[in-house]
């Protein structure tokens, strides 16, 4: 009987809270059009390939990555990862170093709990068309036991590897190893609290700022060398909000959910966000924002959000099991 329940709650939640939606505007957003991909739950802007968004489904029926021009909002490639197990739950895509694409297979879909997860990276292609690549499997372990995560981030200056946990209560940035090795288990470390419950995260181009989004907000952080430092909240759509990814010259936040036909929204990427964060925005918050600074808008509408968070994972979760 909980099923139909949490049905219900989500109409009536949404109908209650939903927001008139703003049209993305040319290059500034887009739709996702390809009928296969229903769950993206990461976005990596190309480097080599300008207008391009990486994305994949956290599920799917294999080990894909779509190439996705902003454009058109069209598929323009399909890459078949090689070489890795078959996929868990896929929640994050990156870009590193030399055009290196890093995915994150780090989520516990519906529960579960694994001892270990999985990084793989490949090289971006150069020519964007159908293609099957080689890709190289990092096994991932956490210094204080098992994690669920949906954030993958890799320095774009470094090649570093972090992974935020996924905490009611806010997780911690993991830190690994200086170099992922392929051979052995690479263990994190926890280094610094991070105050969201996060879903996905994203290295500003030029790896000084770092933006980590939830289902409803998202805060900004100076990287400071991996002393993170709050700079202000990011306004986002209500919704369930599952990627961020910096726009290739660092202008532009695009924020994108899931579901079939979904839209990646464009927002002015933070760069002097602590002057914006002062004064009032229609935007959703993080269910789980740190109280330092704080509106009171965000306060009276922290119970909402908390009672969205548990209609939306009820949901995504009622979906996968139908």
């Amino acid at each position: 009987m909980r099923r139909p329940l949490v049905f219900l709650a989500g109409v009536l939640l949404m109908g209650a809270l939903a927001a008139p939606a703003v049209a993305a505007d040319g290059d500034d957003g887009f739709t996702i059009k390809d009928p296969r991909i229903t769950e993206s739950s990461g976005l990596a802007a190309s480097r080599q390939h300008p207008g391009i968004y990486w994305t994949h489904n956290d599920q799917d029926n294999g080990a894909y990555l779509y190439a996705v021009d902003s454009r058109t909002g069209e598929t323009v490639a399909t890459i078949t990862m090689t070489g890795v197990g078959t996929p868990r739950d896929v929640e994050a895509i990156q870009i590193g170093p030399d055009n290196q694409i890093y995915v994150g297979d780090i989520g516990d879909n519906d529960g579960v709990v694994w001892d270990y997860v999985w990084v793989y990276q490949l090289p971006e292609p150069k020519e964007l068309k159908d293609q099957t690549i080689r890709t190289t499997q990092y096994v991932v372990k956490y210094s204080d036991g098992p994690r669920d995560a949906e954030s993958l981030l890799v320095h774009p200056k470094t090649g570093r590897v972090y992974i935020i946990d996924k905490q009611e209560d806010g997780g911690h940035l993991y830190e690994g190893p200086a170099k992922l090795s392929a051979s052995g288990t690479n263990v994190f470390k926890p280094v610094v609290p991070v105050d969201l419950w996060a879903t996905d995260a994203a290295f500003s181009p030029d790896g000084q700022q770092l933006a980590v989004r939830g289902y409803f907000g998202g805060i900004a952080y100076d990287w400071n060398g991996g002393k993170i430092e709050k700079l202000g909240r990011i306004s986002v759509s209500l919704g369930q909000g599952e990627s961020v990814s910096y726009s290739t010259d660092g202008t532009k936040l695009m924020l994108g959910s899931e579901g079939a036909g979904s839209s990646v929204v464009a927002e002015d990427a933070p760069g002097d966000v602590g002057e914006s964060s002062k004064s009032p925005s229609g935007g959703g918050s993080s269910a789980a924002q740190g109280g330092d600074g704080d509106s009171d808008g965000f306060k009276v509408g922290a119970l909402a959000v908390a009672i969205g968070l548990v209609v939306v994972i009820g949901l995504k979760r009622l979906l996968r099991r139908s």
